[in-house]
């Protein structure tokens, strides 16, 4: 399975935080190829920025030392979130799904708000 990881996914596997469960932690170890999308890059930049979080020097790097593959965003990925239904409104996490809808991935997520998207999510 390909997985696709939500921003605060990331940062917990990349801090060993034990907010990331056990399901979560399986599911990344099992995964064929784990991805990590552009917008969770920039999204995890403006909260940084902004003094919310605490990025990982070297974010970019540390990412692909984990074996993670960067995703970029396409034009078809934003076109994609058109077809969304408006469950959720956050941006980011628009962006997330629709390349998970793009790209055949499941979107690990602790968040509620997305489990109505149903199977392009795995609510971890």
């Amino acid at each position: 399975m390909n997985l696709l990881l939500d921003s605060h996914i990331v940062l917990w596997w990349l801090s060993d935080d034990p907010r990331l469960s056990r399901k979560a932690r399986r599911l990344i170890e099992g995964a064929d190829q784990v991805f990590v999308s552009a917008a969770t890059t920039w999204e995890l930049a403006v909260k940084a920025s902004l003094g919310k979080l605490r990025m990982p020097e070297g974010f970019v790097e540390v990412v692909e030392e984990e074996g993670f593959t960067h995703l970029p965003i396409t034009p078809v990925h934003a076109m994609a979130v058109r077809s969304l239904p408006w469950h959720h409104r956050d941006p980011f996490d628009r962006i997330l799904l629709a390349q998970a809808m793009v790209e055949g991935l499941r979107l690990v997520s602790a968040d509620q708000a997305l489990v109505p998207y149903g199977r392009f999510v795995i609510r971890v």
